[in-house]
């Protein structure tokens, strides 16, 4: 006798740890760690105690990933996946987030792009060769002036 593997929308599938991880191309203890962080509903258990997934949690996961390559927190994720079942101030709440999170990239860009041209400013000033007491970049590190 063959299994039907095929998922009917009817009734959904449950997955294993695992093959979630896999899928949503996380590692098994990054799945249990949100968990433990709320970010993920508790799995229903097999008899045997292990997990079982819903088909949703894949897409929970990468939902969870690309705000995390985003630069949101945890705890922002975490608002975010509240705010994303909120039917009357959701999209607007959610466009906040990201506005905010796009304001903090932006200082966080300026702010590297002044520490870029104070490297800049050192490598040029440093010849690259004699004593060490006079590199321009040890220098300016250790908080003489002139360098």
């Amino acid at each position: 006798m063959r299994m039907d593997t095929s998922v009917n929308p009817q009734t959904p599938r449950h997955i294993t740890i695992g093959a979630v991880a896999r899928r949503a191309g996380v590692g098994i203890d990054t799945i249990r760690y949100y968990e433990r962080e709320n970010l993920l509903p508790p799995p229903r258990r097999r008899a045997s105690g292990y997990r079982d997934y819903g088909p949703d949690v894949v897409e929970r996961l990468r939902f969870i990933r690309r705000a995390k390559d985003l630069g949101f927190t945890l705890q922002e994720i975490r608002e975010l996946l509240t705010l994303s079942t909120d039917r009357e101030r959701g999209v607007k709440s959610v466009k906040q987030r990201a506005e905010a999170r796009l304001g903090e990239v932006e200082q966080r860009i300026r702010e590297l792009q002044r520490v870029k041209r104070g490297l800049k400013q050192l490598i040029d000033a440093c010849p690259g060769h004699g004593a060490l007491e006079h590199c321009p970049i040890l220098r300016a590190l250790g908080g003489e002036e002139g360098a």
